[in-house]
């Protein structure tokens, strides 16, 4: 499958999640074991009690663009393992999230994640890494 292919079904799939609209994660880049999202900072339903980014939010944002980096080599996958570590307060009007498989086998897909918060001069600010294991499924039928 063509690299624009690969990024159009990871779209698609997206699309079709509930969670993934209403965050409004959008799949900016998707193929070759790789993927990123973006997703825009929205303060009156994303905030914990401090107002930086709910650590729930980057746990779903590091958890999905491993999936999505997996599903370009491995097809559809589950998580059996996610690690997340917040390194500093999620503040920014915009997050990217670009994931990476390091090894994929037949029965898991070893990934890692790192999450960036933009700031109002655009610039990157790490705020969180993971890592996930996946398993490999079969589609539903």
């Amino acid at each position: 499958m063509e690299h624009q292919d690969k990024l159009a079904l990871i779209q698609q799939i997206s699309a079709t999640a509930p969670f993934n609209r209403w965050a409004g994660f959008e799949v900016l880049r998707a193929g070759d074991g790789e993927a990123e999202l973006g997703m825009d900072w929205r303060a009156e339903d994303m905030a914990q009690y401090s107002g930086f980014l709910h650590a729930g939010l980057i746990s779903a944002l590091l958890d999905t663009v491993c999936g999505f980096a997996a599903a370009t080599v491995s097809g559809r996958v589950l998580a059996s393992h996610i690690a997340v570590s917040c390194l500093a307060p999620a503040v920014g009007h915009r997050f990217i999230a670009q994931g990476k498989v390091v090894k994929a086998g037949r029965k898991q897909v070893f990934t890692k994640a790192e999450l960036y918060a933009l700031g109002e001069d655009n610039a990157r600010k790490l705020v969180a890494i993971g890592d996930t294991i996946l398993v490999p499924v079969e589609e539903s039928r």
